[in-house]
């Protein structure tokens, strides 16, 4: 699993550990993700970074800023393993 697909995966398990299964749910509605959760398994088709904000703004707009902060935490160790421009904008 390449880094953003784990960045996802990361994301939507500390969603899961706040809001239960609707973190799934609403996951499913990014267009760009294909998420098989029974196998904690997410793949990203066409912009990987886009994706990710994509993500990030689902939960944003259910329950504000404070899942922007809960999924940068998730994300963390993981995002320096990106180059500085291909950093999605809401991990910044």
């Amino acid at each position: 699993m390449d880094v953003y697909s784990q960045i996802a995966v990361r994301i939507i398990k500390s969603q899961e550990a706040i809001i239960g299964p609707i973190a799934i749910e609403q996951a499913a509605h990014v267009t760009d993700l294909k998420v098989d959760w029974a196998k904690e398994e997410v793949s990203i088709k066409g912009d990987q970074v886009a994706a990710i904000d994509k993500l990030i703004e689902q939960y944003k707009q259910l329950f504000g800023q404070i899942s922007v902060e809960v999924s940068r935490e998730a994300a963390g160790s993981l995002v320096g393993k990106l180059p500085a421009n291909a950093l999605p904008k809401a991990l910044k």
